[in-house]
Parts: C-alpha cells; structure tokens; sequence
C-alpha cells in the first residue's frame, strides 16, 4: 500500500506541474504576442530546458546509484521540473 501512496504522489505531483506549465506557456504566448518578452526572459526560457533535464538526470542516477525504488526514482527526477515551472508561474503572475 505504501508503493501505491507513493505512486499517487507522483501523479499528483505531475498534475500540478502540467497545469502550471500549461499556464506558464499561456503567458509566455501572450508576452511574445504582445512584444512585451524582454530578451533576458526569452534567453531564459530557452536556456533552462538543458540546465533542468540535467538535473533531472543527475537526481535520478543518483537515486538509482543508491538503491532507490522506482517510485523515488521517478520523484527524484520529476522534482527540478515540478521546481522550475512552480517558480515561472510566481514569476510570471506579478
């Protein structure tokens, strides 16, 4: 039962991060579309997609190096991206 607490934290977990970056793209449309994106932001948003599939990598390998079972596994590797699209919504709200 535990395994499947787990595995139901996870979708839950990518539930969120779905919506978020569901939201996160509607904005970032809207600031293209109305010419209102800096270009730091736009370097930005371009740049982080290698800087968090790394991480992931990296938090994954690592958990698998030391044993973790797949649940964690998978959480560690979800988590920079649940992280980055959480932090560009805040960001993006304001």
């Amino acid at each position: 039962m535990n395994m499947m607490f787990a595995w139901m934290k996870i979708a839950s977990s990518y539930n969120q991060m779905l919506i978020s970056s569901g939201e996160v793209i509607a904005r970032r449309t809207m600031m293209m579309a109305s010419g209102t994106m800096t270009i730091p932001d736009a370097m930005s948003m371009m740049m982080e997609k290698g800087t968090i599939y790394a991480t992931a990598t990296e938090r994954a390998a690592v958990a698998m190096a030391s044993g973790a079972d797949p649940a964690k596994i998978t959480a560690a590797a979800l988590k920079p991206y649940s992280t980055k699209t959480q932090s560009n919504v805040r960001k993006l709200r304001r």
